[in-house]
């Protein structure tokens, strides 16, 4: 079985821009390469899943969210990280359907569980909202961290409250 480290896009990866994509408004919030390049060389498979319901908001189309992505994935491989795969739900239930793939639902995390035969137990989840970690509780993952920059949070469901993405590993350094 394959651990994984399971990413939130919007806050984790890239510095939060609401309904983000266009490469030109993309920046990776700092310490992500760090991560996930300390994570790959542990033997963890990367994986990204995110909530993108600009798409059924038509502020862009899922072919915007596709190029987006294809671009990113290729920006990490120039560090040397993989990106396995990146799960997105397009949904909004005002707008479409209510869903199990949109977070707080595990339904993206669950599916890259049976399709790369991965260890919930034994992965991590780095979300920067509540619902991230909901959702990765929901499906078995046990060690997840709130990604807080701005120290909003006071209290979480989640194993640790972050302000740096470098306490993460810093925190299993020691």
């Amino acid at each position: 079985m394959n651990r994984a480290l399971f990413l939130d896009r919007d806050g984790v990866v890239n510095v939060e821009i609401n309904y983000l994509y266009k490469i030109e408004d993309f920046e990776f919030v700092e310490g992500i390469l760090n991560l996930c390049k300390y994570y790959q060389d542990k033997g963890y498979i990367i994986i990204i899943v995110t909530n993108q319901s600009g798409i059924d908001r038509g502020y862009y189309s899922e072919s915007d969210f596709n190029f987006l992505t294809s671009w990113m994935t290729k920006e990490f491989a120039k560090y040397g990280i993989e990106i396995k795969k990146v799960y997105y739900c397009p949904h909004h239930p005002d707008i479409s359907l209510v869903c199990n793939c949109r977070k707080p639902n595990p339904g993206m995390i669950l599916e890259a569980e049976k399709e790369y035969d991965i260890d919930l137990k034994n992965s991590i989840l780095v979300g920067d909202k509540e619902s991230d970690i909901e959702a990765g509780l929901s499906a078995g993952i046990i060690e997840t961290y709130l990604f807080d920059e701005k120290k909003i949070y006071k209290e979480s469901k989640a194993s640790k409250i972050v302000s740096k993405l470098e306490e993460i590993y810093n925190v299993n350094t020691k």
